[in-house]
């Protein structure tokens, strides 16, 4: 059976059938995938964390197709009911759906009028009327008179129940329907009567159609949620009377004989009441199955980007809660991420409010502490705050910036166990402050910390398949992490969690080992830990960083098994371990062929060349390269926006009909997708990501509805 499925792999997919099954024996050898797109590239022909995905989730895919047609053969020969054409069916049937269809006729279900009727001995009639005879009706309804069949009329009606769910049942003619449907049916959606919708969130859909087979997932799942909140009522639109044509033609029912008219109302009664009901509910489902997925892709994506922005490390960092009644809150932390400082001032509207006294209080902060930069979350009284912060730049001439920090899931973060373990003595609030200045410091190491669905970068997350949604971010997470690598020393458990090969369990093992024994001063150290075995070390140990240890090659992603070979490389180059890092020696290794180093020490091409990139740049950060965020020390606000205005802004979030834009103001711009490229795009993601910085010229203000148009073309008017 495995081979089976593996070959169904390979023809669904357009990976090389070797790539394939390597794929599968190395996570049969309990292999993770960061561990086999980082270290295994010869073996996989260089294939990523997200092909590998693919060809798992693939795999597990037919897998389960496998053990759906096992089950079903298994319970059609109970019912005595297998046969050799039953078996070639289900051997061809590639997806679930198909084989569901096969099954449909013999699936045990609760007793029907069909049922009932051929109970009544009623069958016959039906395939009698089924097979256009010659003679007149009335001289064969009389036979199949009985005690619980009486009249003409009962017989006719079952045998017209019989026929209609036949139609109901015909696997062919259910997917002509089906795909009939799906190519020239429409979805359209009307508001219920009575139905309250205080806001008009879902007024667009009111009255709204759209063909089936175009409708953007963002509108299914908007569609969706109206219909569960009880404003919008849902249907599909099609040519039923073609429909009823087709099948009263491939039935020869076309006449004006009783025998058609019989057949002609079982066919109608099957399509009204069995067929269209249930093709609906299976059309419904893949629209949503689809839009959810396309959704939790979007979210992963946004996710990603938004994890792997550029830190902004070495920095003392202020980071401002902010809020009115209760205060915003201060949290002050040095290089490292240490806490040096709580505090709460009132400098926005509240009974508390006192200006002048909370300037005082961020001055002797910035002063005390040499705060280069503020971190502002970008809750409610951000922009308020932002004003506040920029008013005091001025007026005391501070050497310092501030930038917006997207605090979505602060409040999770500050509220949760993780939080109240690592600050016990303080407060929410002032746990938040913190999160939104190490958010600012490495976005990655704080962001880890609270449940991915609460970072705020998706589209209609709460609508979707919440285990799939935590199973895909998850992968996200762990992708990213092990992506940039952990520094073993400083990690939390929260970080260590996410890295290649180790669970809960080992994160915390570490941890607490490195609080006893203090920091890790090479990585065959962590062979000590508990619970942590050889193949939970050989997983996580390329993706665990020791800075300033024993041995300059353990900052590096050179897996451990390949030391011997780096070090001998660098030994007949007359390089020393120490010399690693320096630009001389980083150009003399960037003159070697990777090929001849790969034959000379017989390693893997792909490996010799991650080896090069490491000795070149060891203790690197992929993230180096992204773009900071965007500092500012003046506020704009919304009056100040005119057509055609030229702004730098930050891309918040990318959903299926444009970008969210930071743009200083208190509502994020968006850029819809007509106004992102002079090219035509698919979707907002092949132009923009998470954390891009941007140019946007401002294309319409509402001050009203407080929505701000841009778009990423320049437009007339500029200013």
């Amino acid at each position: 059976m495995e081979e089976l499925i593996l070959q169904r792999v390979q023809a669904r997919l357009s990976y090389k059938p070797w790539q394939v099954e390597a794929v599968q024996q190395l996570l049969e050898e309990d292999n993770t995938i960061p561990f086999i797109a980082r270290y295994r590239k010869e073996r996989t022909g260089s294939l990523d964390e997200v092909a590998i995905k693919e060809i798992a989730d693939t795999y597990q895919e037919e897998e389960q197709l496998e053990k759906r047609k096992q089950t079903i053969q298994q319970q059609l020969e109970k019912q005595k009911q297998w046969t050799k054409e039953l078996a070639q069916q289900l051997k061809e049937a590639k997806t679930l759906q198909e084989v569901e269809d096969i099954y449909r006729p013999y699936k045990q279900k609760r007793k029907t009028k069909a049922m009932i009727a051929k109970e009544h001995g009623l069958e016959p009639f039906a395939l009698w009327l089924l097979a256009h005879p010659q003679e007149e009706i009335e001289t064969q309804w009389e036979k199949y008179l009985s005690d619980e069949v009486s009249t003409k009329e009962e017989v006719e009606q079952g045998a017209i129940e019989i026929i209609a769910e036949r139609v109901s049942q015909q696997r062919k003619e259910r997917d002509w329907v089906r795909k009939e449907i799906w190519q020239h049916g429409s979805i359209a959606s009307t508001k219920k009567k009575e139905a309250e919708d205080e806001k008009a969130v879902f007024q667009m859909y009111y009255e709204y159609q759209e063909p089936i087979k175009s409708v953007p997932s963002h509108r299914v799942l908007a569609m969706n949620r109206g219909k569960k909140e009880k404003v919008l009522q849902i249907q599909f639109l099609y040519d039923k009377e073609k429909i009823e044509n087709f099948f009263v033609k491939k039935a020869k029912a076309t006449e004006d004989t009783t025998v058609s008219a019989l057949i002609r109302q079982g066919i109608h009664e099957g399509l009204t009441r069995f067929l269209y009901p249930s093709l609906e509910r299976e059309i419904q489902q893949e629209l949503t199955q689809k839009a959810e997925k396309q959704a939790i892709d979007i979210f992963g994506l946004n996710l990603y980007h938004l994890l792997l922005q550029a830190p902004l490390q070495g920095k003392v960092i202020l980071g401002l809660d902010p809020a009115y009644r209760t205060g915003c809150k201060l949290a002050v932390i040095d290089s490292t991420g240490k806490v040096l400082e709580i505090a709460v001032i009132y400098p926005t509207a509240s009974p508390k409010q006192d200006i002048p006294k909370a300037k005082e209080k961020i001055r002797q902060l910035v002063e005390k502490y040499q705060v280069e930069m503020i971190a502002i979350g970008n809750g409610t009284a951000s922009r308020e705050s932002e004003q506040f912060i920029s008013e005091c730049i001025q007026e005391f001439h501070l050497p310092i910036y501030y930038t917006i920090v997207n605090e979505a899931g602060a409040s999770v973060y500050s509220a949760s166990e993780a939080a109240r373990k690592e600050f016990p003595e303080l407060a929410v609030e002032e746990r938040s402050a913190i999160s939104i200045a190490r958010r600012l410091q490495d976005p990655l190491a704080e962001l880890v910390k609270i449940e991915p669905k609460a970072v705020g970068v998706g589209q209609y997350q709460h609508d979707v398949s919440q285990k799939e949604l935590e199973q895909a971010l998850r992968f996200v997470v762990e992708t990213a992490v092990n992506k940039v690598g952990v520094d073993v020393n400083t990690a939390s458990t929260a970080l260590l969690e996410y890295v290649s090969g180790l669970t809960a369990t080992t994160a915390k093992n570490i941890v607490a080992y490195r609080e006893e024994h203090g920091p890790f001063t090479e990585r065959k150290e962590l062979k000590n830990v508990s619970r942590l075995g050889p193949k939970s070390y050989e997983q996580a140990i390329g993706f665990l960083r020791i800075f300033d240890g024993k041995n300059p090659l353990d900052q590096t992603e050179i897996h451990p098994d390949s030391y011997s070979a780096a070090q001998e490389l660098l030994q007949e180059e007359n390089i020393s371990l120490q010399e690693l890092g320096t630009k001389e020696v980083s150009e003399q290794l960037a003159h070697l062929s990777a090929k001849e180093i790969a034959q000379t020490y017989n390693l893997g091409l792909e490996t010799t060349k991650d080896i090069l990139t490491a000795l070149q740049k060891p203790g690197r950060d992929i993230r180096e390269a992204s773009e900071k965020p965007i500092l500012r020390q003046d506020v704009l606000s919304m009056s100040d926006l005119q057509k055609g205005m030229k702004l730098q802004g930050t891309i918040r979030n990318v959903v299926d009909f444009g970008a969210f834009v930071d743009i200083g103001v208190k509502q994020d711009g968006l850029v819809h997708l007509s106004k992102m490229s002079k090219k035509f795009i698919h979707h907002p993601s092949e132009v923009v990501a998470v954390g891009d910085i941007v140019t946007v010229w401002v294309d319409d203000v509402d001050q009203q509805k407080q929505r701000i148009a841009l778009s990423l073309l320049p437009i007339e008017n500029e200013k």
